[in-house]
């Protein structure tokens, strides 16, 4: 580097490389060391190199289409000149003192200020509109420390309820840029809410969740991309209080009502299918929507159904398991070998659904019963006719409380404890 001596100061003189030609139109530049020691100017010029080298890099930014990146070049020059970034209005309202140091500190060539660190001293590139896809889509690289350590599944399960969020927020919404969220957005997305857990019997829970984690979402893109947005975010949750707990439908409710001639007809085909493959099976909804021509074994000699994770996520790593068929249950599968189009990547709508027509043809036991019911029903049968416990909770796809030997008896055997208590 050359570091010459100018009158009583010393600066750094270099030649502009190639790269920062259509940002930087002098072909060398002269950098003042602020010094008269020769020393400390060598000692700092290679600092003041790297720093002249970043703000070229923000020009380049700058000059691309993108808004994030011309944001972001304003941010990072406007940095570079000693400046935090402020929107023009703010800029615009500052004591005269610190207007006039912004104005001195915008550089300039043959007289002339150069633009670009103009409009970023001063606050004038606008702020970009970030949808609130985009706004996920960066979340996950301004989180990078929250997930440090976590293995695969940990990360999947960490990463699967804010997805959710984000795709229930635009479902309702829209994928609206997070500057135009406003409160009544926010009332709506609670509302929403509040209509899912009549319906489908949710907890409290499970939509502050859903609130949690899109604020967080969204509060973390604004902080990092210091965009500045005061978001509608507070005095949303709801008040939990005791669980709701999941209510079963009586056997003899299941018999008499639920399985009565005709009581289903007015279900479409594939809710009607899958309603009563619940009954003996208590597989989760979501699970039985998934179904494959892959998952649905008829032909073998213990027809059975396998829930695994094809296409989707599984609720646990012991949701995976092979239910056999019996009864009511068997016959509905019969018409959809292939399984069910219409609810594969939308089982929520099939809760809703179900749910709708058992309250509209007075098909709940009580109040509080939805089709969930069904699952909690199958266990309470398989208790009551003292189904060993390992058994219980293979079929189930719950975790077991003591090590797992063996494969849990065939699926012939457990096809014939099953029998007596299916439909």
């Amino acid at each position: 580097m050359a570091v010459i001596l100018r009158g009583t100061t010393w600066s750094l003189r270099k030649r502009v490389p190639a790269r920062y030609g259509e940002v930087e139109p002098r072909k060398e530049i002269w950098l003042s060391l602020h010094t008269d020691s020769k020393a400390e100017a060598e000692a700092k010029a290679p600092a003041i190199w790297r720093a002249q080298v970043e703000a070229w890099e923000a020009h380049l930014a700058g000059a691309s289409e993108d808004a994030e990146k011309r944001f972001q070049a304003a941010l990072d020059l406007a940095g570079k000149r000693g400046f935090s970034w402020l929107p023009l209005k703010e800029v615009t309202h500052l004591p005269r003192n610190d207007l006039l140091k912004r104005i001195e500190a915008i550089p300039a060539h043959d007289k002339h200020p150069n633009r670009q660190e103009a409009a970023a001293i001063l606050g004038a590139v606008p702020v970009p509109e970030i949808s609130v896809s985009r706004a996920l889509e960066l979340y996950w690289n301004f989180t990078r420390d929250r997930v440090a350590g976590k293995s695969p599944d940990q990360l999947r399960r960490w990463r699967n309820p804010r997805i959710k969020a984000a795709k229930n927020f635009i479902t309702l919404i829209g994928d609206k840029p997070i500057s135009a969220i406003s409160g009544d957005d926010m009332l709506a997305f609670r509302s929403w809410w509040l209509d899912r857990i009549d319906d489908e019997g949710l907890s409290a829970n499970s939509a502050n969740k859903d609130l949690i984690h899109l604020g967080d979402i969204l509060k973390t893109v604004n902080k990092k991309k210091r965009l500045g947005l005061v978001l509608p975010l507070s005095d949303l949750s709801l008040k939990e209080g005791k669980a709701r707990p999941r209510l079963p439908f009586s056997s003899t409710w299941i018999r008499d009502r639920l399985l009565a001639p005709g009581a289903l007809d007015g279900l479409n085909d594939q809710a009607r299918a899958i309603f009563l493959l619940m009954i003996n099976t208590g597989a989760r909804p979501s699970e039985l929507a998934a179904l494959s021509a892959q998952t649905i074994h008829l032909d073998a000699n213990t027809p059975f159904i396998e829930i695994i994770g094809e296409g989707r996520q599984l609720k646990s790593v012991n949701a995976e398991r092979k239910i056999p068929l019996l009864g009511v249950s068997l016959e509905a599968l019969r018409a959809f070998p292939g399984g069910f189009d219409r609810y594969r990547t939308n089982s929520a709508s099939l809760s809703a659904t179900v749910n709708k027509f058992l309250k509209q043809n007075d098909l709940k036991e009580t109040g509080g019963h939805t089709m969930y019911g069904l699952r909690h029903a199958f266990e309470d049968r398989m208790l009551e006719a003292r189904i060993d416990e390992r058994i219980r909770r293979d079929l189930m796809g719950h975790a077991l409380d003591r090590v797992r030997y063996g494969q849990g008896g065939s699926l012939a055997d457990v096809a014939d404890r099953l029998a007596p208590i299916s439909f």
